[in-house]
């Protein structure tokens, strides 16, 4: 067989029977918009968060960002603090509300934001923390809420890698934050195609992202056109847009869902094998979870060590000739022309993140990897990297 044929892929979507049955039941239903699928999945992520939560299902977790800054209340002229070492989503909605970005470097352990500058970067403009919960191993949660409460901010994470990491013993979605958004795209740790969940306990916050998530209308789609009463009335009440998740989306969610718990015991395993077999190599290996935390092991991130030989791009391009796929997570914001540009960001601003991107790279971690693939990666990275 060839290389081509027998290629590992970056991520693999672990479908079964099961998600494609629901997906059919939801569309020979007859209500494959927002319906009772996505409602049922909305009740069922917050119990699986331990409940006490409002759940408002979203096409994405773009999406569901902007829903919760919108929500808290920032807007024009207003500022949000965040990593640089995000994807653009992170901040690209804090410009959708006329709000600006303002970036902070790295941990050098972790990877995750810096919570040590922070408060170097509050101004009087600053409405909002993003944490960003790299890779799915939490952020220092309770120091950013301490100085979140000092300075009078709200905090937005960014959960998108982190379903279902902890930050001491406590599940993240769950923590004192005023939103937190998670995500289902098609390389998560559970997936929808595409997608994503805000949760909140507040309920101000639950109800304002329910009625922007649809236009601003007072009333949603499924209450309107399945009621047995004349219905059609309602009112637009805001400006709001266009984010509601499909009941064939929320019929998948469902289902993932319930295999959640074993999709986070099999990217263990695999970490774990990882940690072990690469230990030896060149490489910082990704930071785990303190001791009785969970990492949700949404990404493997490596990164070459100062003795190593070759370099980042020269790995990327061995695993390829070996048929491994491989990704960058991330080129650094402040690399990126329009956030460059616009905040006349420099390289040496972000020190931990510079060094980190230009060494890092990020190999194959799904759960629907065999055994000998883990294997075939492992002896690859062997090759290449020694």
């Amino acid at each position: 067989m060839s290389t081509a044929d027998n290629f590992i892929p970056f991520a693999r979507p672990d479908i079964g029977e099961a998600e494609i049955d629901a997906v059919a039941r939801a569309m020979r239903s007859g209500w494959v918009t927002t319906g009772p699928e996505t409602r049922a999945f909305e009740q069922e992520f917050a119990a699986y968060l331990g409940g006490g939560l409002h759940a408002i299902a979203v096409n994405s977790a773009t999406a569901g960002l902007h829903l919760a800054l919108e929500a808290v209340g920032v807007g024009l002229g207003d500022e949000v603090i965040a990593p640089t070492l995000t994807f653009t989503a992170t901040v690209e909605v804090a410009r959708y509300l006329g709000a600006d970005a303002v970036l902070v470097d790295s941990d050098p352990a972790t990877l995750n934001i810096d919570a040590s500058r922070i408060e170097a970067a509050i101004t009087p403009r600053t409405k909002a923390i993003l944490p960003v919960h790299y890779g799915g191993l939490a952020c220092d949660m309770s120091r950013i809420h301490d100085i979140a409460r000092r300075h009078g901010l709200h905090v937005v994470e960014d959960a998108a890698h982190a379903l279902p990491a902890t930050s001491e013993g406590v599940l993240i979605g769950q923590l004192p934050s005023a939103a937190t958004v998670f995500s289902f795209y098609a390389n998560k740790t559970m997936t929808t195609g595409e997608g994503g969940m805000v949760v909140t306990k507040d309920q101000a916050l639950a109800d304002r992202m329910k009625v922007m998530r649809l236009h601003g209308i007072s009333r949603d789609a499924f209450d309107r056109f399945s009621s047995k009463t004349p219905s059609w009335y309602y009112e637009i009440v805001a400006p709001g847009f266009k984010y509601n998740m499909t009941d064939m989306a929320g019929a998948l969610g469902r289902v993932q869902l319930q295999r959640l718990p074993d999709f986070v015991q099999r990217r263990q395993q695999l970490a774990g094998r990882y940690l072990a077999e690469l230990q030896d190599l060149p490489l910082i290996l990704p930071a785990q979870a303190p001791a009785g935390q969970t990492h949700a092991w949404h990404l493997f991130v490596l990164r070459l060590s100062d003795d190593a030989k070759a370099t980042r791009d020269e790995v990327i391009q061995g695993l390829s000739d070996a048929g491994v796929a491989t990704s960058v997570h991330y080129v650094p914001l402040h690399r990126q022309p329009y956030w460059r540009d616009r905040y006349a960001l420099l390289p040496e601003q972000f020190p931990v993140a510079e060094k980190a991107y230009q060494r890092m790279f990020s190999i194959p971690l799904f759960t629907a990897m065999s055994d000998d693939e883990q294997s075939r990666i492992i002896a690859a990275l062997k090759a290449v990297v020694r």
